[in-house]
Order: C-alpha cells, then sequence, then structure tokens
C-alpha cells in the first residue's frame, strides 16, 4: 500500500487500496495535498480535477464526499455528497464528464470535516447513474453496485472560515 492516510479515511470511507491513475484537484491553482486543510472561501467554485490513464476510452467516476457531516461527534449524514462526475475520459478533466450530482461548496458549521476525493475506473462510458440524495451516502458500496473499481483519491479538512480547536 502506497498511502499515507493522516485523515484516517481509508476503512471508513475507502477500502484500502494502491493509487494506479494520476489525480490532481487544484483549487486557484493550487494543488490540494492530502491532509491540507482549506476553508470554505476557498470552495466556493468546484476543484480542477485532472486525470491520469493513458486511455481515452477508458472512463472514470470522481465523487467528493464530507466523511463528517454535519458535525465530526455527530456525524449522522455521513457521507455526504458534495459532488459527482461520470463518464470522465482518461488524460483529461472532470470537465469533460457528465456532472450528475452538481458541485455543493462545503460549509461545515462545527469543528474539522474531513473530504474525501475519489476517482473510479468505469467498466463502461454511461455505466454510473447518480444516487437519489446526497446524505448518508455510502462510497464503498455506490462503487460495488456500480462495478467501479477506486484507483485514486485525494483528501483533506475543512472548517469554517474562523475555526479553530479539534474534530468535535
Amino acid at each position: 500500500l502506497n498511502l499515507v492516510d493522516p485523515l484516517g479515511v481509508i476503512g471508513d470511507v475507502l477500502s484500502p487500496f494502491t493509487n494506479s491513475v494520476s489525480l490532481s484537484a487544484l483549487i486557484n491553482n493550487r494543488e490540494i495535498s492530502n491532509g491540507c486543510i482549506m476553508k470554505p472561501s476557498q470552495l466556493v467554485n468546484r476543484p480542477r480535477v485532472n486525470v491520469g490513464g493513458d486511455d481515452l476510452r477508458t472512463f472514470y467516476t470522481m465523487v467528493m464526499v464530507d466523511a463528517d457531516a454535519p458535525s465530526p461527534s455527530n456525524p449522522f449524514l455521513k457521507e455526504y455528497l458534495h459532488w459527482m462526475v461520470t463518464d470522465i475520459p482518461a488524460t483529461t478533466s472532470a470537465s469533460f464528464g457528465k456532472e450528475v450530482v452538481f458541485y455543493e461548496s462545503p460549509k461545515p458549521s462545527a469543528g474539522i470535516h474531513r473530504f474525501v476525493i475519489a476517482l473510479f475506473k468505469q467498466l463502461g462510458r454511461d455505466t454510473v447513474f447518480a444516487p437519489d440524495w446526497r446524505h448518508n451516502f455510502n462510497t464503498t458500496n455506490f462503487a460495488e453496485i456500480n462495478n467501479l473499481v477506486i484507483v485514486a483519491s485525494v483528501y483533506f479538512n475543512c472548517q469554517r472560515e474562523r475555526g479553530c480547536g479539534g474534530r468535535r
């Protein structure tokens, strides 16, 4: 396993895996790195998500979830689905895919929330469909139901603008 998991998302949100496709998420031309802290004001607009791979006939699904909604001490809405894009061709970006769950910017009200952007390889084009709701999404179950294979992820912390202190 070539994964460093400072936020504890492996096992909680994602099954253990090895990154096999490059994935980068940029906000204002700054790359989001695992474990970094972002403020809601930085995430008003959707990140630019670039996908690697080597064959345009390979398609990916990208999800972004809040593992700690509505608060880390009582995450009864986890995982909250903030964004889903399907049919992203390899070597392109999420803007080339189908945005099936529109981007909703993070607005955590309490504590430090863990956000996960996960990339999955699809069996083929038009094989993945959006869930009916955003709350209580389960990334692992969704992947199993849709025959998706996780190939990459990036995760970060987000807290309210003047947030301080711990996970609460």
